[in-house]
């Protein structure tokens, strides 16, 4: 597959700042998006530094803000039947789907301190996500016209990984989803990302075998640090609340 060159995309940063690297688990996705808007909240006020979220959600389908109703296949009866849930969101893109052994994470960045540039913001989630594909011996990539990750010709590739952000005030949240061990067969109650003739694929079937989801968390995480150019410190939900808590009694009090 050919792999489209953007601008510095293959540059690799110095580290030049710190930010707190949380992993929430098996999260309900409203109560992770409320979470979302908390720090995003915060983060634009300068009252909490950058933060990186990875979670799974039980099974749910978003749709962003240019997605398309009818991209979603399966009726309301159907969708309950399934137990999925469904939300519309504030992120960019279309309809997609997120559940158990898929990776979601969320970058709550001030972008404007790192780059400001949305679409090189972009091309670095998939460029860590590449990297980190290729850690496990299987070639990923870009296609034109199409965000995400892809594996495969450009006639038969499938989608391994989905990128939708959401930018105000140069403050990042949404982020992808990366296939691990996800039941692909959820992906049949939409069109994925409005592409329709194209399948998703999850690492474990790609290498048929195996993948714990940390395995492949930790190099997600490195990744997306070096090309953002930012070194995690890994901690825990009861750390980020304290400090999220103790910030919004700070802006509280300033107000």
């Amino acid at each position: 597959m050919a792999l489209p060159v953007f601008g510095d995309c293959r540059l690799t940063f110095k580290k030049v700042a710190r930010a707190l690297q949380v992993d929430l688990g098996l999260i309900p996705y409203a109560e992770a998006y409320a979470l979302q808007r908390r720090i995003v909240a915060a983060r634009k006020l300068g009252a909490i530094g950058d933060v990186l979220l990875f979670c799974e959600h039980p099974h749910v389908i978003t749709q962003g803000r240019n997605g398309k109703r009818e991209h979603l296949l399966a009726s309301e009866s159907v969708l309950r039947q399934k137990g999925v849930e469904f939300f519309e969101t504030s992120r960019g893109g279309d309809v997609t789907y997120h559940g158990p052994g898929q990776i979601v994470a969320y970058p709550i960045l001030n972008l404007g301190a790192i780059r400001r540039d949305v679409v090189w913001y972009a091309r670095m989630l998939e460029e860590a996500m590449i990297r980190a594909t290729a850690e496990f011996g299987i070639v990923a990539g870009r296609e034109v016209g199409k965000t995400g990750v892809w594996v495969g010709g450009e006639k038969s590739s499938e989608k391994l990984a989905a990128i939708g952000v959401h930018i105000s005030r140069w403050v990042t949240s949404h982020g992808l989803a990366y296939n691990v061990s996800t039941d692909l067969r959820y992906f049949d109650l939409i069109v994925p990302c409005g592409i329709a003739d194209r399948k998703a694929t999850s690492l474990e079937k790609l290498l048929e075998r195996r993948i714990e989801v940390n395995e492949v968390q930790s190099k997600l995480a490195k990744n997306i640090g070096e090309v953002l150019g930012l070194e995690w410190r890994p901690t825990g939900c009861a750390d980020l609340m304290e400090k999220l808590e103790t910030a919004e009694q700070a802006v509280t009090v300033t107000a």
